[in-house]
């Protein structure tokens, strides 16, 4: 019995560790930068994108064999408004499930896009070089793109609904890693991470940048 209770407890801490481990690394300041891993050659079509709603970041991860490893993570900027999208104009960004997730159904050059934010700024250039459409059954119009003009608004949460990254990094999610038809999951509020993105991020090793 004994054995049983102290098996438990080590489970618990563990569990414990984990969260505090979230917790300390959440993408709330502008100190947080993106990072790429060191990773085997893998097809773009072996990967995919999760976003966690709870940490402000959005991660690549690859299959590799019966693995997956984590290729590259970078800070983002949410809706405003927690929780999950109901109706356009609730400034909530929606959300899914691995078994059912978004994926990316066109890559449209953005540099030259406008938006009015009703902040009193009027129509200015909003997206960055680029606009990831997703689609996201029930809801339109969302996708993941840069902050051109709300480059302090990333990490955090203040967009009307969708994806916002750092000018640069759209650029290099594009280039690097971001193909039709690619998966994405934007995970709800309280979830935190699976026991795979655990040993994924237990493994994985930056890059060194020069």
């Amino acid at each position: 019995m004994k054995q049983l209770l102290s098996l438990i407890m080590l489970a618990c801490l563990a569990c414990a560790a984990s969260a505090q481990i979230v917790e300390a690394n959440l993408a709330t300041t502008a100190d947080d930068q993106r990072v790429i891993y060191q990773t085997p050659a893998i097809d773009k079509k072996n990967t995919f994108i999760v976003i966690s709603k709870t940490e402000l970041r959005l991660y690549v991860y690859g299959k590799v064999g019966s693995d997956t490893v984590l290729m590259a993570k970078f800070p983002v900027c949410l809706s405003l408004n927690k929780g999950q999208k109901q109706r356009r104009g609730d400034m909530k960004t929606p959300e899914c499930t691995p078994a059912k997730p978004f994926y990316i159904d066109a890559i449209k050059p953005a540099h030259d896009w406008y938006h009015d934010f009703k902040d009193g700024r009027g129509s200015i250039k909003a997206y960055g070089a680029w606009f990831l459409r997703l689609v996201t059954p029930g809801h339109r119009g969302i996708g993941i793109h840069g902050s051109t003009n709300n480059e302090k608004s990333v990490p955090g949460r203040a967009s009307e609904g969708c994806i916002r990254l750092r000018d640069p990094d759209i650029i290099y999610l594009k280039e690097q890693y971001a193909y039709l038809n690619m998966p994405v999951i934007i995970k709800n509020e309280t979830q935190g991470p699976w026991d795979w993105e655990l040993k994924a991020h237990s493994k994985a090793v930056p890059v060194k940048q020069k």
